[in-house]
């Protein structure tokens, strides 16, 4: 239960508790009413005639105890009613409200990531033109292959959230990396049928590039990367024929877990949450409780009435009859980059120590 909910819980039933010893104090004092009522009447018929219009008293005394006893009972059985009325509504607003903040998150989550992820395509595009870049794909000669590499060196020791940069030729050859030491056997290895590869050679201009799946890579230790390519082209321009590829390895994991786990939830929330990246296919591609990755489907109930949510499956939430609540945002996408239909997801299971779950 969120803190909001708490105080919503301990409200209502403070009202009821308050309510309803007032109810039980006059239905005590009613009952003594009616007791003294009863105790005149005796009184009255013993004396005969000269008590008559004290009985006559006493009778209108009981009726009226009568009438306030019917009332106190309604009154008791309305404010029960309208106490659970409130509860229920008050609840569900506490969900809804609740709901909206999960979903906001996510979309936080997934704004990090397209900003950081638009950042790398820039680098892709632009490394492209490099002149060293260039010349080693139109000449791979041994020396121009030693100045690439040297030069791709240099990038990645400023540039460290990449694992490798690859110059490969129009075959699909790599032909030169940024770190032949660290990951030996990759330069002469051929990656023409890959689909990062082949996307980037039919890339219409040096504006395009091209995204492969979050996936691990064999060549680079078996380590989880996304994967950027463009075509490198004649002259280094815009508009040159394509006369290779280059591809750079974005160090996936500890950068994704950065986002998921910096996720700004209450203490309280933390052991009962898990914050998700999920792909095109809602493939998990990143954890906060490291589980899944890659290998977990996440089914999403997006817009719609019964679904709660918003903007046709753009932002929203879901309430699982477990109480379960799940907050989702579709990449919007950052400046030039329109995102991959990623999805930031938060998964919370209700907090069941203090009463009904309102999240």
């Amino acid at each position: 239960m969120s803190v909001a909910g708490s105080e919503l819980f301990e409200l209502s039933k403070g009202v009821l508790d308050v309510a309803s010893k007032k109810v039980s104090l006059i239905e005590d004092i009613t009952r003594r009413t009616k007791m003294l009522a009863m105790n005149a009447l005796i009184e009255a018929a013993r004396a005969g005639d000269a008590g008559r219009g004290f009985a006559v008293v006493a009778n209108e005394v009981s009726e009226i105890s009568n009438q306030v006893n019917t009332i106190t009972k309604e009154l008791r059985s309305e404010i029960v009613a309208r106490v659970d009325h409130l509860t229920t509504t008050g609840s569900a607003l506490v969900r809804e409200m609740h709901g909206k903040r999960l979903a906001d998150l996510a979309l936080n989550m997934i704004e990090i990531i397209d900003r950081n992820l638009y950042e790398r395509s820039c680098d892709v595009r632009w490394w492209a033109t490099d002149s060293a870049v260039v010349d080693c794909a139109a000449d791979p000669s041994d020396d121009n292959r030693r100045h690439a590499s040297q030069r791709l060196g240099v990038i990645l020791e400023s540039y460290t959230v990449y694992l490798d940069l690859w110059i490969c030729d129009a075959k699909g050859e790599v032909i030169a990396t940024g770190r032949p030491g660290r990951y030996a056997g990759t330069v002469g290895s051929r990656v023409g049928e890959e689909g990062w590869f082949r996307q980037a050679m039919s890339t219409r201009n040096g504006g395009e590039f091209t995204v492969g799946d979050v996936a691990r890579n064999p060549r680079l230790d078996n380590r989880v990367v996304a994967t950027y390519a463009t075509a490198i082209r004649s002259g280094g321009e815009a508009n040159g024929e394509p006369i290779g590829v280059l591809g750079i390895f974005f160090d996936w994991e500890p950068q994704a877990a950065a986002v998921v786990e910096g996720v700004r939830l209450e203490e309280s929330e933390r052991d009962r949450t898990r914050c998700l990246l999920l792909d095109a296919r809602h493939r998990v591609i990143a954890s906060s409780d490291g589980r899944g990755l890659l290998s977990e489907t996440v089914a999403l109930r997006r817009g719609g009435n019964g679904a709660n949510g918003e903007g046709g499956g753009v932002i929203g939430h879901t309430i699982e009859p477990t109480g379960r609540t799940i907050g989702y945002a579709l990449t919007p996408g950052y400046e030039t980059y329109k995102g991959l239909g990623w999805y930031g997801v938060i998964v919370q299971e209700p907090d069941r120590r203090n009463g009904p779950g309102i999240g």
